[in-house]
């Protein structure tokens, strides 16, 4: 729905807004009238008090007025047929209230249509992470995820086939990689054992003869060379018994004694034959770079989490392509950023509103100076962006920013938006100090 017009009266006077279909921007209004204002707008569509009259159109196009007056009864009038249609609007108790037909009270609805500057900082993790992806290279972002996908429902296939779990891929890549490395390091040992003998014994025999035809200090290289083979036969057991705990801790997380033991029971029946192994490895090797190649573009996101929320992402992404149409600088990245973070904050805010009432019917989003705190040079970008949003969703800006009703002045002008002074209203339905005949609305 969007509002055309709101009457409010009192015992001395009368004010009528009359809305654009739009953007309407109201001011220049300070924080307690502007609380009070949209108390009041939000009041006309619940069981607000007397004296406040709407105007307004449907989603389907029919036109209603809302009409409270003081000491009657207040009544509902479908425009366009001049038929009471009071009765559809109505509760059991009689009472018109327009927020319970879309399940909300007052407050409620306030909380909802209102945005102010507080939530224009408050942002969600979620937004957070949609931002993130919504940065980074499209193409490659969904094709790595296809590609994950594709990865892991063929390891699925492979595990399933062999009545087996995916995890036990893993498993099995981290017994086979321990256990490389563990022979790795039992020929290394071999080999160093090898030559520590040759050199201890080849230096044990040239020992005595060199003692006695050079001297004592002709044996010190020889036992140099002596020690030093053992201290590297040493080494290489130590490397080796390392290895083999690595071993057998990935046995022991798989369910195995022993490597032997591992194969016999092939962890839970799995891998009966070496092709089957071999597939299942295949697989699991495909998984893990399709895995590490997604991590570099998207991070520690989940797959499953960006593919459910890949429309948010893709908004998000035509969400900074209009910042970049609309002319804002990129000379500043952090700016750039800054303002797609705003403007995702506003857009939501009004797509939220866009499915409140029955049968998807939309509200009005009630803008409380939100713009308030936000840098100059990111303003007109943000209000351009709220005049392209406006097309889809009505919205009524109230604010006391000189800056804003300078360019709201302007574009009212051109008739992209409607601009409503109070002062200057007010001077003028004081001139004429007459009631307002409601029937005539």
């Amino acid at each position: 729905m969007h509002f055309e017009r709101l009457v409010i009266e009192n015992e001395e006077t009368s004010f009528t807004f009359d809305l654009h279909q739009q953007l309407t921007v109201i001011g220049p209004v300070s924080q307690l009238e502007r609380d009070g204002l949209i108390n009041e707008i939000v009041g006309a569509l619940g069981d607000g008090r007397s004296g406040v009259h709407l105007e307004l159109e449907s989603n389907a196009g029919q036109r209603f007025a809302v009409f409270r007056p003081s000491g009657a009864k207040h009544r509902v009038v479908d425009v366009d047929a001049a038929v009471d249609v009071t009765a559809q609007f109505s509760d059991e108790n009689g009472t018109i209230d327009l927020l319970s037909r879309a399940g909300m009270d007052a407050r409620t609805a306030r909380g909802l249509m209102r945005f102010g500057p507080a939530d224009m900082v408050t942002t969600r993790e979620r937004d957070r992470i949609v931002q993130r992806l919504a940065r980074v290279n499209q193409n490659e972002l969904w094709v790595s995820a296809e590609a994950l996908r594709q990865a892991n429902r063929r390891l699925d296939e492979e595990a399933e086939a062999m009545g087996s779990a995916p995890e036990d891929a893993a498993a099995i890549a981290r017994i086979e990689e321990r256990h490389a490395e563990f022979e790795d390091q039992q020929t290394h040992l071999e080999a160093a054992r090898r030559r520590t003998f040759i050199l201890s014994g080849f230096s044990g025999l040239l020992i005595i003869p060199a003692t006695l035809l050079i001297g004592l200090m002709a044996a010190v290289p020889l036992m140099v060379l002596a020690l030093a083979s053992v201290l590297w036969s040493m080494i290489a057991w130590r490397k080796t018994e390392k290895a083999r705990g690595r071993e057998e801790e990935a046995l022991a997380e798989a369910g195995a004694a022993s490597y032997l033991g591992f194969h016999l029971q092939r962890v839970n029946g799995l891998l009966s034959s070496d092709q089957a192994r071999k597939r299942m490895m295949k697989a699991a090797e495909e998984q893990r770079d399709a895995l590490q190649r997604w991590k570099i573009i998207a991070g520690e996101v989940e797959l499953d989490w960006a593919l459910t929320h890949r429309d948010d992402i893709a908004a998000a992404v035509k969400l900074r392509q209009d910042v970049v149409s609309i002319g804002m600088n990129k000379s500043s990245e952090d700016d750039g950023d800054r303002m797609t973070a705003l403007a995702h904050a506003v857009i939501g805010r009004l797509n939220e509103l866009r499915t409140l009432g029955p049968g998807g019917e939309t509200f009005p989003a009630l803008l409380d100076d939100p713009f308030a705190g936000v840098e100059e040079a990111l303003k007109p970008s943000l209000l351009e962006l709220l005049v392209r949003a406006s097309e889809h969703q009505q919205v009524v800006l109230c604010t006391e920013d000189e800056s804003i009703l300078e360019w709201a002045r302007l574009e009212a002008m051109t008739g992209a938006l409607g601009m409503v002074e109070p002062q200057a209203d007010h001077a003028e339905t004081e001139e004429v100090a007459e009631p307002v005949d409601i029937t005539a609305l």
